[in-house]
């Protein structure tokens, strides 16, 4: 069943899943909560039939679990052990608030982050840059996609057995492409009224659903559950 959340809610929850990956789990229990607000946007993106990225997000997250609680319990040290037990380290630490990212930036209409954003009166400076920012991201995924393509019909997958040419025949073309799709982006910005000092109408109709409460109660319970059982000892 496809869960249609009001932005508002999504920014909410990149709020208390940011606020929870800077404080540390220390505790079985504080384990437990983290991975369940991992799971809630893992689920909101197969609910919105994003399987693919839901399974690489859980297969990820599961392996660094894993290798986490595993490198602790190991006994052995050495270079190896260090490397891993801090990759893994950080890849559980900051994994949730990019899942979360991630389900909002590919699941929010510009039109729908503007309007909430006019709605909770945020200055136009910042609502504009946020939206580029949301669209910049998808647009370079798709550009730097285009660059494969083409280095494909070209013969030049590997970059001709060299690595810094492979480096460089899609490195180059993105750096460029950055640059003008950056600019793109903030001249349609301009050029749809953003900014501008007459307040702007929206087609967009915001409201709060019964699946926006329950998870604004769900994550605030989470948060200060989190808060409390670490500072108390629970």
């Amino acid at each position: 069943m496809r869960v249609r959340l009001d932005p508002r809610t999504k920014l909410y929850m990149i709020f208390v899943v940011s606020l929870l990956v800077m404080l540390s789990a220390t505790t079985l229990f504080l384990w437990i909560v983290r991975i369940i607000i991992t799971l809630i946007p893992i689920s909101l993106l197969a609910a919105e039939k994003r399987y693919a990225s839901a399974f690489l997000f859980s297969m990820a997250y599961v392996l660094a679990l894993v290798m986490t609680f595993c490198l602790i319990t190991d006994e052995s040290s050495g270079f190896f052990k260090s490397f891993l037990t801090g990759y893994s380290g950080i890849v559980v630490q900051f994994m949730p608030a990019l899942i979360t990212a991630w389900y909002v930036v590919r699941t929010t209409k510009i039109g729908e982050f503007i309007s909430a954003m006019q709605k909770m009166h945020v200055p136009d400076g910042i609502t504009i840059s946020l939206a580029v920012v949301m669209r910049f991201f998808p647009t370079i995924k798709e550009e730097y996609s285009f660059i494969c393509d083409a280095m494909k019909m070209r013969g030049l997958v590997l970059g001709g057995g060299s690595i810094i040419r492979m480096v460089e025949y899609r490195m180059i073309p993105l750096l460029f492409s950055c640059v003008n799709i950056g600019d793109e982006l903030s001249a349609a910005a301009i050029t749809r009224g953003l900014g501008g000092k007459v307040k702007r109408t929206s087609a967009e109709t915001l409201r709060f659903s019964v699946f926006d409460r329950i998870l604004v109660v769900c994550f605030s319970a989470l948060v200060f559950v989190f808060i409390y059982a670490k500072y108390f000892k629970v």
